[in-house]
């Protein structure tokens, strides 16, 4: 058997890097809510390598999508491209709260150690430092899906010990009216169905152990190490389980990428000698 072809660190970017690793999170047949940019990239790539029966959701209306070239949002009309069926916002967020979401993507702004991320304000409240986007569809889709991974920036003012807000619930939330801190699965009851599973960030990978809800590293990015990751973490970072470095794109990977998904390099530049 002939061994693969490995690529060189100058032959793609972190971004090239962070969107084949959340593609690799993505597991055949599963049914898969993405929203633009790199989680939309993600998502076709795996349709195009590894799960060729996934069924892809966005968020603006259509199901089962295979677009043939890249939409530059979820409300593109390329969207609707082999989909089974194109309808609205609001039939995709019914079929998420009917359980029949497997994964999606999200982001955030802020992300605690136990995967609860705010997206609303930084500071109180009520008279915060400054105000961001807001929840849009992203404590839903947390709710709803079965598994989450969110992509994001690595910076310690990001990665907080407890986040300003928490916009989407992580393994270990506060509990009304009491405040106490329990168990997403107490928090949820009947209506449990699985939690943030990785954060892909702009260092390493992330995961959340299976127990305790806590999260730990998983692989670091090439240039990064475990050390200067924990360094840019407000919490204790558990290096225990530290795999090795993130694999690296394959020439694949990479040709999928920029000469069939995004050739107009409208979402992944390609790597510049």
């Amino acid at each position: 058997m002939q061994a693969q072809k490995q690529t060189k660190e100058a032959e793609f970017t972190l971004a090239d890097l962070m969107t084949v690793a959340a593609s690799r999170e993505v597991a055949d047949n599963e049914v898969v809510f993405a929203g633009m940019g790199m989680p939309m990239m993600a998502v076709m790539l795996a349709q195009k390598t590894h799960a060729a029966h996934l069924k892809l959701i966005f968020e603006a209306g259509t199901f089962d999508s295979h677009p043939v070239s890249l939409p530059t949002s979820v409300g593109d009309p390329r969207c609707e491209t082999g989909s089974s069926r194109s309808s609205g916002l609001c039939e995709t967020f019914f079929l998420a709260q009917r359980g029949y979401v497997d994964m999606g993507f999200l982001t955030g702004t802020e992300i605690d150690e136990y995967g609860n991320v705010n997206t609303t304000v930084i500071g109180d409240y009520l008279d915060p430092e400054l105000r961001l986007t807001g929840s849009g569809g992203n404590p839903d889709i947390n709710s709803f899906a079965r598994r989450i991974v969110y992509i994001m920036i690595q910076e310690p003012r990001r990665f907080m010990k407890e986040v300003s807000y928490i916009t989407s619930p992580g393994w270990r939330v506060k509990k009304w009216p009491s405040g106490q801190f329990v168990h997403r699965r107490e928090l949820y009851g009947s209506a449990f169905r699985g939690g943030p599973s990785a954060v892909i960030s702009t260092a390493g990978v992330f995961r959340f152990d299976q127990q305790t809800g806590k999260i730990y590293l998983d692989t670091f990015h090439p240039g990064q190490s475990p050390q200067s990751i924990a360094m840019l973490c407000q919490f204790d970072l558990d290096l225990s389980r530290v795999r090795g470095e993130t694999q690296a794109p394959t020439p694949e990977d990479l040709y999928l990428i920029h000469e069939v998904l995004d050739s107009d390099e409208i979402f992944l530049p390609k790597a510049r000698a």
